[in-house]
């Protein structure tokens, strides 16, 4: 089986644990998840199977669309629920207009550093190992992208927020750092992911579900194609010549192509101009998915960068 699940990972669950589910249900082993969610969180988690897996980079960077629950007053060491409280303030002075203003500080491209409970590592070693050896050490900040922060709901101190955010984003450094702009402190209480990519949770199937399919032998019914994940990239068909030389990994010149201007994550290659990083999804004559081609503004061709064999020939 190649292709992805849309699966609405529940909360207390680790992003590993629903993947070895997965390949128990559906006796499939190339097996793996694209955008770990923490235990705590909830939401869409794409799990992807067979030839799906090459295509997780393409995941990991499309646009997050979070749903974060965030307690004012309230601090703890591992910046969520999970950990234990280090502070505790009188936030009773913060008002939704306070909350707004702090936030706007958190939009556009802002540097995080990533909490000591996280996978990120230190030299070799991921820094939730230290925190709990008791070690904390001095994190360096790195660039993220937040496209848009939303209150859709205030109910002192829990404020809720939409955050439309790019690769990399910790929703529990946002919080933790809100609450530090504030002066009293703040936690992550509760986070869903709510869109990774073209994956929407309205559309997200439960792990109860997926048993109920397995049960009845049709779970592939609920998988997505490959380039179902790959949308957002402009499409174009190729000649049999074309599609020879892409599945034998050779580059193609496919003449200028100019993409929707409107639609800022396709791929753009205008007439006399390139972008180097202008990617396209080709399609054999016949519909056939052939793989990801890369554009080489060196040599003005497009080079397969992912290439996947059909089983239909």
């Amino acid at each position: 089986m190649d292709g992805i699940l849309n699966i609405n990972k529940p909360g207390g669950k680790t992003s590993f644990s629903v993947v070895a589910l997965v390949r128990r249900l559906t006796g499939e082993r190339r097996v793996g998840n694209a955008g770990t969610l923490d235990p705590a969180a909830s939401g869409v988690l794409p799990v992807c199977f067979g030839q799906g897996t090459r295509i997780v980079e393409f995941l990991v960077d499309t646009v997050k669309i979070y749903r974060a629950e965030i307690e004012l007053g309230v601090t703890t060491d591992t910046y969520d629920g999970e950990g234990k409280i280090t502070r505790r303030e009188d936030c009773s002075g913060v008002s939704r207009t306070l909350v707004e203003s702090a936030l706007a500080a958190f939009s556009g491209e802002i540097r995080q550093a990533p909490p000591m409970y996280s996978a990120a590592k230190y030299q070799g070693k991921p820094l939730y190992r230290l925190a709990r050896a008791g070690i904390t050490i001095e994190r360096k900040t790195r660039p993220v992208q937040v496209h848009k922060l939303e209150i859709i709901d205030w109910q002192p101190p829990l404020v809720t927020v939409d955050i439309v955010c790019g690769k990399g984003t910790y929703i529990r450094s946002l919080a933790h750092d809100l609450g530090q702009n504030l002066g009293c402190g703040a936690y992550l209480r509760n986070l869903v992911r709510l869109r990774c990519g073209l994956f929407d949770i309205n559309d997200a199937v439960s792990l109860e579900q997926l048993e109920e399919a397995a049960l009845r032998g049709d779970w592939q019914s609920l998988v997505y194609p490959v380039d179902s994940a790959l949308q957002y990239l402009a499409e174009v068909k190729v000649s049999e010549e074309d599609r020879q030389n892409i599945l034998h990994g050779r580059p193609v010149i496919l003449g200028d192509l100019v993409a929707d201007s409107e639609v800022t994550d396709r791929s753009l290659i205008a007439t006399g101009r390139s972008v180097s990083d202008a990617r396209l999804r080709a399609y054999a004559l016949d519909g056939r998915f052939l793989g990801v081609l890369r554009f080489n503004t060196e040599r003005y061709h497009w080079q397969p960068e992912k290439v996947f064999h059909s089983k239909g020939g």
